[in-house]
């Protein structure tokens, strides 16, 4: 077997060819992907191993072992080869996908709006960010978040929660909106039961979950991120009055230790997942 990778002939070196390397017991092992393919192969997008490697060929000194196998060990676990504008161009866009997330999860306390792309790119230039190809866009548009708020004024955009408790369990939550800082956007009495629409710094959200079980409580998310200079119409949400409240006992969207079937309710099962 060849000891070295030996590149497809008519193709241009490091262009068409993602050389995937992994060490293994001292031995380096390398495989021929085409270009593109291994990133989509990792996400789960490309289900065909045909699709991604060149050659079922492993370029190292091994002759004995199922070759397609270390191919897949390699494809999933070596290190990808990446040319040098190729790179760029992949931080680039993971740097701009950030810098959207912290657009869309904040805004300007002193102007009440949001910031615009351009100035979130700049501010993180100011504060030296850099990408980490190998972690997830949202979490480091997190970190970033934390990170501007040392040095410019930016806060988080609160998400909107309606919140309904039996009457003689309102002062208590009264006392944690208060502590947290929240905004009582309506109040309104049936019955023995109150709700209350407000929104609410992201942060706190697991702790309102908490309290609103202690409580004996049903709550609604409506909003994920509100902007403070009011993109969002409290009205769009009267429809909801007629519609149930989701209970914390009962089987809901919000029960996460419920299987969903919903591919919506999925999709904010990963978001509230992702807010702390």
């Amino acid at each position: 077997m060849s000891r070295s990778l030996v590149q497809p002939v008519g193709q241009e070196r490091l262009t068409n060819v993602a050389v995937v390397r992994l060490k293994k017991r001292g031995t380096r092992f390398e495989i021929a992907c085409y270009k593109n393919k291994v990133l989509s192969w990792r996400s789960g997008v490309e289900k065909d191993l045909d699709e991604v490697l060149q050659s079922h060929t492993v370029y190292t000194n091994v002759s004995k072992d199922d070759q397609t196998k270390i191919c897949l060990e390699i494809l999933d676990k070596g290190e990808l080869q990446v040319a040098g504008k190729e790179r760029e161009s992949q931080l680039s866009s993971q740097f701009r996908d950030i810098a959207t997330i912290v657009m869309q999860k904040t805004y300007n306390p002193e102007t009440r709006g949001p910031y615009t792309i351009s100035l979130i790119e700049s501010l993180m230039h100011e504060i030296h960010f850099a990408v980490d190809p190998h972690r997830g866009s949202k979490k480091q548009a997190l970190e970033v978040i934390h990170e501007l708020q040392k040095h410019f004024p930016i806060k988080r955009s609160p998400m909107r929660l309606r919140l309904i408790v039996p009457e003689q369990e309102f002062s208590p939550l009264s006392e944690k909106l208060t502590a947290w800082n929240a905004t009582i956007v309506s109040k309104d009495q049936t019955g023995s039961q109150i709700s209350v629409i407000c929104e609410l710094d992201p942060g706190f959200y697991r702790e309102c979950e908490g309290l609103m079980m202690k409580l004996h409580g049903r709550y609604e998310v409506l909003a994920l991120s509100v902007h403070a200079e009011g993109d969002t119409v409290i009205d769009q949400y009267d429809d909801h009055e007629d519609e149930p409240s989701r209970s914390l006992n009962e089987s809901s969207d919000f029960d996460l230790s419920k299987k969903k079937e919903s591919t919506d309710s999925d999709f904010l099962k990963k978001e509230l997942a992702d807010l702390c």
